[in-house]
């Protein structure tokens, strides 16, 4: 079920006659997909965060009882990529906030998890989702565990290969392949002191090159694996007795 697709009656009613399943976890939990509005190179659309934790979570909901999509955050901490026309940012603390706000707003539900697409989001979602815990609210932060490198770092961090290949597997009506090129290979250390575009002119963090669909499709596939294997480790479960 997607939220906005619901009454306020479908919500009441899931939420007060179907709350309890048979073992005992509570429901229903709200997947709230945060993306991001900002460059992904020349080939790739600005959406490409958003629209890969949107298709992440809707297929998560389509594959586990006792989950709802609910409207995704399109814009958020993204000042790395604000020397590049088109990108939109809030920045961390403006985020934190508004997550805050946000999974305050829901506590109709029984639990709401970020699927995050970002990864400068990370700061902003690990501090909320602090707060919301402290609070005794039942939140989740994910996001995908990308490659590492040897430094430890993430490899192919932003527009390379596996992003490219997830849109091609998404809607390869949005990629432009042929303007596709290589970018800078830097660390998260080094992106976030001088900005992408001080170290990689075209907003590249990687090599697009060899992507294809089917390597989009099993990346997607092992992300939403481990997000069902996620919630299901920390879905609320009735102590009422």
């Amino acid at each position: 079920m997607r939220l906005g697709d619901a009454t306020w009656r479908d919500i009441e009613r899931a939420t007060t006659t179907a709350r309890r399943s048979e073992d005992g976890t509570l429901a229903p939990v709200l997947l709230v997909p945060v993306g991001s509005t900002e460059q992904h190179g020349p080939h790739l659309p600005l959406a490409t965060d958003t629209l890969i934790a949107e298709e992440i979570a809707g297929r998560a909901v389509h594959r586990t009882d006792g989950l709802m999509v609910g409207p995704t955050i399109p814009v958020s901490a993204s000042g790395e990529h604000v020397d590049f026309p088109g990108t939109l940012s809030l920045g961390t603390a403006a985020t934190t906030t508004m997550i805050v706000e946000l999974v305050r707003s829901a506590d109709w539900a029984a639990g709401v998890v970020l699927v995050n697409g970002h990864g400068g989001n990370h700061e902003a979602i690990t501090a909320a989702v602090a707060t919301l815990t402290d609070e005794g609210r039942a939140a989740l932060a994910w996001w995908p565990s990308w490659p590492r490198r040897r430094d430890g770092g993430p490899a192919d961090l932003h527009a390379g290969r596996i992003e490219t290949s997830m849109m091609l597997a998404i809607d390869p009506g949005l990629v432009r392949l042929e303007l596709a090129a290589a970018g800078a290979d830097t660390s998260i250390d080094d992106l976030r002191e001088r900005g992408v575009r001080a170290v990689s002119a075209n907003g590249v963090l990687g090599d697009p090159d060899g992507a294809s669909g089917s390597e989009g499709e099993r990346f997607i596939t092992a992300f939403v694996d481990d997000l069902i294997h996620q919630i299901e480790r920390w879905r609320p479960i009735d102590t009422s007795g």
